[in-house]
C-alpha cells in the first residue's frame, strides 16, 4: 500500500489502526501511528508554535533596555524555531531581574535620607537637589546603574566632599551603564538595610490610596476623582527630584480642593440633621391625621435617594418650618376646642342638677297648692293659692330659659372653634401638599432668596470663588396681562420658571423676586460666563413657545448680570443688577447686560 499524503486520509487510517490494534487513543499513541502511516519521524513533527509565540511577544513591555533586549532575543529564537535559545533567553532574563530585585534599596534610601538631613560644610540643600536631579536624569531606566551612582553620591556626602553635576565626587569612577554588579559595589551599610525600601513602597502606597481610597470616596465629584487617578499615575512615574517636587505641588492643590469638599460635606450633614430634627419636632405636633406627614416624608425621600444638595435641603427646611408652624396653631385650636367642650359638658351637668332641684321643689310646692285647693271652702281662699302657683311656675320657667340660653351660647362657641379647626386643617393640608412646590412657579420667594443668597455669598467668600446674580424681567408683561388676562400671565410665569429650571445648572438657584421678575444665583461662575449662560437661556426660551388657547406666543426677557464684590450686600448687588437690567431694556429689550 503506497504511503498516504492527504492529512485527512492519514488521520482516518490512524484511527482505524488504533481500533484494530486495540490501542488506547491517547495523543501520544495517535501521534506515533500517524507518523508511522505518513512515513515521517515523530521528532520532526513537533512543530514550533511560531504564531502563538509571536502573539505573546507582542504583549511584552519594551519600556527599558533590558526589556527591549529580551524582546529582540525572543523574536530571533522564534524565527530560528529554537526551543533551547528561547528557554536560555527567558532563564537569563529572570536571573538578571532577580539580581536587580535583590539589590538592598532599603539600605540605600535610608542612607540617602540620613545624608540629606545631615549638615555638611559646603553642601547646601540646593546643591544636593541639583546633584540628585542630574543623577536621575542621566541614570536612565537601568536600576543597577542608578543604584551604583546613588551609592557613590551618598559616600561623597558622608565624607563631606563636593559633588559635581554628575552626582559623583572627585576620585569616584562612574560605573558603566550596563556593567554587571560586582562585590566592590556592594550595598551600603547594614544599618540602612530596611529603610531603603520605603521610597518605592511609599510611592506605590500613595498611588494605591489615591486610586482606591480617595477616588472611591469622592465619586460624587467626578473632576476630583479623575484628578486623584491622574495623580496616582504621576506618583508611580515620579523617579526624579523635579518630578517629585511637581507631584508635591499638585498634591497640595489637590488637598486644598479636598478640604473644600470636606467643608461642603460637613454642611450637608449638618443641614440634613437639622432637617430630620425638624421632622421629629413636627411629629410631636401632629394630632389626628397622619396624611399631613406625606408631603414631608416625600421630601426627605427625594433628598436621600439623590445626590445631596445644600440648596435642596435649604428649600425643604424652609417649607417644613411653615408646616410646623401651622400644625402648632392647629394643636392650640384643638386644645381650646377641648376646653370649650369640657366647659359645656360641666355647665350642662350643673344646669341639669339645678334644674332637677328646681323641678323637685316646684313639684313639692304644686302638691301643697293642690292640697290647699282641695281643702278650700271659699273661692276667696283660692286666690292666694293661684298666686303662689303662678309665682313658682314663673321661677321654674326663668330657670329653664336661663339654662337654655347658656347651653346655646356654649354650643355656639364650640361651633366657632370647630370652624376655626376646619379652616386650619384646610390650610395645613394645602401647606403639606406644597412642601415640594411653590404656590405658582415652584421657585423660591423673597424670603427663600434671602436665605439662599446669604449661604451662597458666605460659601463664595470662604472658597474665594465668584458668585454672579442675574435679575430677569419679562418684556411687555403688562401688555400680555391686559390683553389675555391674569390667568395667561400666571401661565407665562410658570412657563418661564420651567424653562429656567430645565436650562440652568442644578447648582443654580432660581427665585421669583416679585411680579414678573426672577433672580438667578450662579455660584462658581464669572460674570462673562454668567452673561453667556443667560444668553443661552434666551435662545432656549425662543425655541420653546408659550401656548395659550393653542396659540403660540413668544416670551422674551431682559436681564442684568453682576458679580458679587467683597463689600457687597444683597441690596447693593440687587441694585446693580437692576440698573443693568433696565439698561438692557433701554437698549431694545430681549438683551443681557453685564456690569
Amino acid at each position: 500500500m503506497p504511503p498516504l499524503s492527504n492529512p485527512t486520509e492519514i488521520a482516518r487510517e490512524a484511527f482505524r489502526l488504533l481500533a484494530t490494534r486495540r490501542i488506547a487513543p491517547t495523543p501520544e499513541n495517535y501521534r506515533t501511528v500517524y507518523h508511522e502511516i505518513a512515513g515521517t519521524r515523530a521528532d520532526d513533527a513537533q512543530m514550533f508554535p511560531a504564531e502563538q509565540l509571536k502573539s505573546l511577544q507582542q504583549g511584552l513591555p519594551r519600556a527599558t533596555p533590558a526589556q527591549l533586549r529580551l524582546a529582540r532575543e525572543l523574536e530571533q529564537a522564534a524565527k530560528d524555531e529554537s526551543w533551547s535559545a528561547y528557554r536560555n533567553t527567558l532563564v537569563r532574563f529572570i536571573e538578571e531581574q532577580s539580581a536587580v530585585e535583590s539589590l538592598p534599596w532599603g539600605e540605600l534610601i535610608n542612607s540617602l535620607l540620613r545624608e540629606w538631613d545631615a549638615s555638611r560644610s559646603g553642601l547646601t540643600t540646593g546643591k544636593k537637589r541639583e546633584a540628585l536631579e542630574h543623577l536621575f536624569s542621566s541614570a536612565g531606566n537601568n536600576a543597577e546603574t542608578l543604584y551604583n551612582r546613588l551609592q557613590s553620591l551618598i559616600r561623597a556626602w558622608s565624607q563631606g566632599a563636593r559633588s559635581d553635576d554628575t552626582g559623583l565626587v572627585e576620585g569616584d569612577i562612574a560605573p558603566p551603564p550596563e556593567s554587571p554588579r560586582t562585590e566592590a559595589s556592594a550595598p551600603a551599610p547594614a544599618a540602612a538595610s530596611r529603610a531603603s525600601e520605603l521610597l518605592p513602597q511609599m510611592r506605590d502606597l500613595l498611588a494605591f490610596a489615591l486610586e482606591n481610597a480617595v477616588a472611591a470616596q469622592i465619586v460624587e465629584a467626578p473632576e476630583l476623582a479623575t484628578q486623584a487617578r491622574t495623580l496616582a499615575a504621576t506618583a508611580r512615574k515620579a523617579n526624579s527630584v523635579q518630578a517629585i517636587e511637581d507631584l508635591l505641588a499638585e498634591l497640595k492643590r489637590f488637598a486644598y480642593r479636598l478640604e473644600l469638599l470636606a467643608d461642603d460635606r460637613s454642611e450637608l450633614r449638618q443641614g440634613l440633621l437639622h432637617l430630620l430634627q425638624l421632622i421629629v419636632e413636627n411629629i410631636s405636633e401632629l394630632v389626628i391625621d397622619d396624611q399631613w406627614l406625606q408631603g414631608q416624608i416625600a421630601v426627605v425621600r427625594d433628598i436621600v435617594t439623590r445626590p445631596l444638595s445644600l440648596r435642596t435641603i435649604d428649600d425643604a427646611e424652609r417649607r417644613i418650618k411653615e408646616v410646623v408652624f401651622k400644625q402648632s396653631q392647629l394643636k392650640h385650636s384643638l386644645v381650646e376646642a377641648k376646653e370649650a367642650l369640657k366647659s359645656m359638658l360641666a355647665g350642662f351637668v350643673d344646669h341639669l342638677v339645678g334644674f332637677a332641684e328646681s323641678t323637685s321643689d316646684y313639684h313639692d310646692k304644686i302638691e301643697i297648692c293642690a292640697q290647699k285647693i282641695s281643702a278650700a271652702n271659699d273661692i276667696n281662699q283660692l286666690a292666694d293659692v293661684v298666686q303662689e302657683v303662678m309665682r313658682e311656675t314663673r321661677v321654674i320657667q326663668l330657670n329653664a330659659q336661663r339654662s337654655r340660653d347658656e347651653l346655646q351660647s356654649t354650643r355656639q362657641r364650640v361651633q366657632e372653634t370647630e370652624q376655626r379647626i376646619n379652616e386650619l386643617q384646610q390650610e395645613l393640608d394645602k401647606a403639606s401638599s406644597l412642601v415640594r412646590h411653590d404656590q405658582l412657579t415652584g421657585t423660591l420667594n423673597r424670603r427663600g432668596l434671602e436665605e439662599a443668597f446669604d449661604k451662597e455669598a458666605a460659601r463664595a467668600k470662604r472658597r474665594r470663588t465668584p458668585l454672579c446674580l442675574a435679575l430677569l424681567d419679562i418684556d411687555n408683561f403688562k401688555k400680555l396681562n391686559d390683553s389675555l388676562g391674569h390667568d395667561a400671565g400666571d401661565a407665562a410665569l410658570i412657563h418661564l420658571a420651567t424653562v429656567i429650571r430645565e436650562s440652568m445648572r442644578p447648582q443654580d438657584t432660581v427665585a421669583r423676586f416679585g411680579g414678573e421678575e426672577f433672580v438667578i444665583l450662579l455660584p462658581d461662575t464669572a460674570v462673562t460666563d454668567a452673561n453667556h449662560a443667560l444668553t443661552r437661556l434666551q435662545r432656549e426660551l425662543t425655541k420653546r413657545f408659550f401656548l395659550h388657547n393653542n396659540d403660540k406666543l413668544l416670551i422674551t426677557f431682559s436681564a442684568g448680570v453682576t458679580e458679587l464684590r467683597n463689600e457687597d450686600s444683597q441690596s447693593t448687588v440687587m441694585k446693580r443688577a437692576d440698573e443693568a437690567m433696565y439698561a438692557a431694556k433701554a437698549a431694545g429689550k430681549n438683551r443681557v447686560n453685564a456690569i
